[in-house]
């Protein structure tokens, strides 16, 4: 049987921004990341919710705090029929509430409204602040490899992605099957991060960003030389350098690493550095709370003293750039990094004109930006009031970006080694480039062992088929044993699944290994019953072999006798005398004994309608007597029988006096021991017909029972007529049979 794994890119296919996937399997849905795209306004940059029906998504992971993988979180929680659970880093939630506060903030005054968020075009605003409250109060945190299990067999663990502060990658595990989902990752220690983990387990799925395609950064030494030594021509020549960052993630890095250059150049430490962000301070404590989630060397600066208590830059909580003093050199870090927007496109309108000015992009610039756009140079750009106006500043960039380039990429889906690679988070044609490389790397194996590679668009459902497992864990003390077993041995134990996952225990060990105890269910059922002991006894015997019987004086109803009976080793006893006119059947359910329960419950039923039971009560009956049957003609073993308990054989051998006297008019019989013998006298036989009135046809019947159990007849018949002798033969041979009892 086969199961089907549904992706669906709802954003960031074959595009950079609005990270969202759909992952359906199993019969569980999850959310892999819920951003917005930075190049588009309002409902345009959500990503394509159209296509999914929010109250069926049981879960929503959030890798990390950057506006294209978690700013239109708010909307979806709060504005759609969402109601699953959605997890996320401590340190993610930390920033996230700080970042969209700030958005919603830039966002509204962008659209002509106040700073609070009240929009002049409250149609297009995607959530207020109290909505935004709502649905930060939803989010549950987990830490690095933390295993959060979540209803119908999906588990998932969180592995540091290296991107920034908190990121995360989600190992899952749903029916047997995991993928891996990166979102954003860095295989590269920095001057705060450690690099990124390639996690034990090797995936069926890898979901994996291309943002840089193949594209290989320089190395770490040759960047910063060169974003420290373009800010320096800048500034020396009198100009202002802007650097439009986000305000938090790589401003961090890039900060640490300027602070340390202007340490190291006194004649560069009268040029002020600023740190323009309402964020910055809030921003900075969450970096010191968050230091042990950082690498070696912060740790160790932290217990020194605070490596973001930057020497050279100085924070502006607000800055008013109308009125802003930039006579001369300075260094601006402002948000937001693609220029869209806020206080970075403020300032590059204002200083784009001077050629002495530079704008430095450190990081990876997102299409239909402006920061995309005046990458390639334009003579002219339009401010944010509708102006055109030329660009004579430097425009550089040093990528500082982290994200993995093509061979670090190409490093880790080596070592993940994945059946299925599934590629996100790229430009169609980086992707595209991506894809190749990797589908030539892989083309030296053999066919069945290269995984599939796809890069679907956004929208398009990529379908992956898997062979539902079938095995289960032998555990506790079936599996303690010095010999391992042998291929085919039988393991017998309960099995036990639950969520996907099968496991086979022994029933001592079951409260050990699952949450499940053994019990048992005792069940009693009273039966109306009117005859005597003497006649379940006799039914009892007949029915069933290795019956048993106790007797209790004394402590029945008026002081009586109670009687149990107990068949199938004590499984099922049958008690008369605790009240007058009831037997109670008493057993612990299970297959054999409710079977057992029901065929005695039908026994004390019939018993008391049975010629047998009428015969043995001593209560008179209304049943009318055929002439001839009265104690007189009854053959002196039957007046035997009633005086008291008889034997098995001998029961058998009345029934077949009994059941030949309805056939004929006399019949005598006499038992000794485990053998019977019946007189039958006829006047018609089926052969000679009709012997008138004074004729008679005897047949003489020698019963004996033998065998081991004495439960096989043997039957001789000898009588003049062989057609009725053949007849009397078979009846009583069918009789020794269906009288036999049965075994439990």
């Amino acid at each position: 049987m086969d199961d089907t794994m549904s992706i669906t890119p709802l954003g960031s296919g074959q595009e950079v921004g609005r990270s969202c996937h759909l992952l359906e399997f199993r019969g569980m849905t999850i959310l892999l990341d819920c951003g917005i795209h930075p190049g588009y306004d309002g409902l345009n940059g959500l990503p394509f919710f159209d296509n999914v029906e929010p109250e069926n998504v049981d879960v929503l992971l959030i890798t990390h705090f950057h506006l294209d993988h978690a700013a239109s979180l708010p909307y979806f929680t709060e504005r759609t029929g969402f109601r699953g659970r959605i997890f996320m880093t401590h340190p993610t939630k930390a920033v996230i509430r700080l970042l969209l506060v700030d958005y919603v903030r830039l966002m509204s005054i962008k659209k002509g409204g106040t700073p609070g968020g009240d929009s002049a075009d409250s149609s297009d605003v995607l959530y207020t602040e109290a909505e935004l409250q709502a649905c930060v109060d939803k989010v549950e945190l987990i830490d690095y490899h933390q295993t959060v299990s979540v209803g119908r067999g999906l588990k998932f663990h969180a592995l540091n992605a290296g991107h920034v502060l908190g990121a995360a990658m989600f190992l899952l595990e749903i029916g047997g099957r995991t993928l891996l989902y990166t979102g954003d990752y860095s295989m590269e220690d920095d001057r705060h991060l450690m690099a990124a983990e390639v996690p034990s387990v090797k995936p069926d799925v890898l979901m994996v960003e291309s943002t840089y395609g193949v594209q290989v950064h320089a190395s770490r030494a040759e960047r910063e030389a060169r974003f420290t030594s373009t800010i320096e021509r800048v500034v020396t020549r009198g100009g202002r350098c802007l650097i439009p960052v986000f305000a938090l993630g790589r401003a961090q890095e890039l900060l640490l690493i300027l602070d340390e250059y202007w340490q190291a150049n006194p004649h560069l430490q009268n040029i002020p550095i600023w740190y323009a962000s309402k964020l910055a301070s809030r921003a900075l404590r969450v970096y010191q709370t968050y230091a042990n989630m950082m690498n070696a060397r912060i740790r160790a600066q932290m217990d020194l003293g605070n490596p973001f208590a930057f020497k050279f830059i100085r924070n502006l909580k607000s800055i008013d750039v109308n009125s802003f003093d930039d006579r001369g050199p300075a260094v601006v870090f402002a948000s937001p990094g693609m220029l869209q927007s806020g206080v970075s496109r403020q300032l590059f309108d204002r200083w784009a004109t001077d050629p002495k000015n530079g704008v430095l992009i450190a990081g990876y610039a997102v299409e239909n930006t402006l920061a995309k756009e005046i990458m390639n140079q334009p003579k002219e750009v339009v401010t944010l009031e509708g102006r055109r106006q030329p660009l004579n500043a430097l425009v550089d960039y040093v990528s500082f970006s982290a994200h993995v380039d093509f061979m670090q990429n190409r490093n880790f889906i080596g070592r993940v080694d994945p059946k299925h690679i599934i590629l996100v988070h790229g430009q169609k044609d980086e992707m595209g480039r991506l894809k190749s490389a990797l589908m030539l790397q892989y083309r030296q194996l053999p066919e069945n062992k290269r995984p599939t590679i796809t890069m679907p668009p956004n929208l398009q459902e990529v379908k992956l088929k898997f062979t539902r497992r079938r095995s289960a864990k032998v555990m506790g003390s079936l599996a303690d044993r010095e010999v391992d077993p042998a291929e085919g041995e039988d393991v017998g134990g309960i099995l036990v699944t639950q969520n996907f996952s099968s496991k086979i225990v022994s029933p001592e060990d079951l409260s050990t290994y699952t949450q499940l105890r053994v019990g048992s269910v005792s069940s009693k059922l009273h039966v109306p019953f009117s005859g005597k002991v003497d006649t379940m006894r006799l039914f009892l015997n007949e029915m069933f072999s290795g019956v048993t019987e106790t007797m209790e004086e004394g402590v029945g109803v008026d002081g009586a006798a109670v009687t149990t009976f107990g068949l199938h080793e004590g499984q099922v006893t049958v008690a008369a005398g605790k009240t007058r006119g009831v037997a109670t059947v008493s057993w612990d359910a299970s297959p054999a004994g409710d079977i057992l329960a029901d065929a005695v419950v039908a026994l004390l039923m019939h018993a008391q309608s049975s010629a047998a039971s009428i015969r043995l009560t001593s209560q008179p009956c209304g049943h009318r007597r055929r002439p001839g049957l009265e104690d007189g003609d009854a053959s002196p073993a039957s007046k035997k029988r009633r005086e008291g308990s008889v034997s098995g054989t001998e029961e058998r051998l009345r029934l077949i006096y009994v059941t030949l006297k309805e056939q004929f008019e006399s019949v005598e019989a006499t038992y000794e021991g485990e053998k019977g013998s019946f007189e039958i006298k006829t006047d018609t036989g089926l052969e000679s017909g009709s012997l008138g009135d004074d004729g008679f046809l005897t047949c003489t019947v020698n019963v004996e029972f033998e065998g081991s159990d004495g439960n096989e007849a043997k039957v001789i018949v000898e009588c003049t007529d062989g057609k009725l002798a053949s007849n009397i033969q078979d009846c009583i041979r069918n009789i020794a049979i269906a009288a036999a009892p049965v075994k439990s």
